[in-house]
This record gives C-alpha cells, sequence and structure tokens, in this order.
C-alpha cells in the first residue's frame, strides 16, 4: 500500500526528467509539424492527437524510452501528413479521411434526413443562428454541419453567383 502513494525519489526524478524532455521533443514535433496539428479537430485530426497523447504519457511516464517516444511521434505526424496529402490527390481517398459538410437547414427549412444523419435538433439549430447574432430566421441562408462537427450559418446574399454551397445540395449531402 506503501509503494501506491509513493515510490522513491529517484523514480519521482525519472517522471520529472521525462516530462521535461517529452514535452519539449512534443513541441517541437507540434512546431515542425504545422497549423493542420492544431486546427480544429476531424476524426482524422483527433486521432492524431489522442495518439500524441498516449505517446507523450508513455514517454512521460518511462513506459518507452524517449528516443522510442520520439520515433512513434516522428511516425504519427508523418502518417498524418502522408494521408492529409492522400486525400488532397485523390477525391475517393479525401471521403474516407474526412467526411462531407452536410446542410441541415435550407431557405427557412430545417432538412430532417440531415438532421437526423448528424444527430441534430431543431434548438441546436436555432442556438448556432443567434449565435451568429441573427434574430430573423428567414435571413438564414443555410446552416451546415462542417467535417470537424461545426455547424456553420450563412448569411442570405442577394445574387450571389459563386457561392461556397455550390458542392452542397439541398437535400443535405
Amino acid at each position: 500500500m506503501k509503494e501506491l502513494l509513493f515510490k522513491n525519489w529517484e523514480s519521482l526524478w525519472h517522471v520529472a526528467v521525462c516530462t521535461l524532455l517529452a514535452y519539449f521533443v512534443l513541441f517541437l514535433f507540434i512546431r515542425i509539424s504545422g497549423k493542420r496539428t492544431l486546427a480544429k479537430l476531424t476524426a482524422f485530426d483527433f486521432v492524431v492527437s489522442v495518439t500524441l497523447g498516449s505517446t507523450l504519457s508513455s514517454m512521460m511516464l518511462g513506459k518507452v524510452t524517449l528516443a522510442e517516444g520520439a520515433v512513434a511521434l516522428v511516425v504519427i505526424i508523418g502518417l498524418q501528413y502522408a494521408l492529409a496529402w492522400m486525400a488532397r490527390e485523390s477525391k475517393p481517398l479525401e471521403k474516407v479521411i474526412n467526411s462531407s459538410p452536410t446542410m441541415v437547414f435550407y431557405r427557412g427549412d430545417f432538412l430532417e434526413d440531415a438532421m437526423k444523419k448528424e444527430v441534430l435538433t431543431h434548438e441546436e439549430i436555432y442556438a448556432e443562428i443567434r449565435k451568429f447574432r441573427m434574430l430573423d430566421v428567414d435571413q438564414v441562408e443555410a446552416v451546415v454541419m462542417e467535417l470537424n462537427g461545426e455547424l456553420t450559418v450563412i448569411k442570405k446574399s442577394p445574387g450571389s453567383a459563386h457561392t461556397s454551397l455550390k458542392a452542397l445540395d439541398s437535400e443535405g449531402s
């Protein structure tokens, strides 16, 4: 029972040093890997974040050596880059890696099938419209659930020939 709370000073020192070094190794790798690692999370990004956190934890607690942890971090970030590049180059692979945005409200109508698919309520959509400081729902052209699960409210604009909604149909893709 005694070792449950305190083992020895050497193990505490070991965890402190490993945590310090692992923290800076991860910080360095995230700075190298760029903004995508820190962006709002898609499912793909979430997996990367969880694996980075798990690896960092193992490094901090000395379950793996710092060199082994650093290799794991490089592999994880390398996979993220490789899959992001492949998704950019291949539309079918992009659909596998990144889900598609879904229109859930269009020109005054709730798209019930899309809402059911995304497990959204009318109140959640109204809340998002209020978040955009819009009182009149008739001012809303569309509400779209984005790749990362965030809702985007698009205000009506007179005569827009080029619209960000072109890729989405009014049936909620």
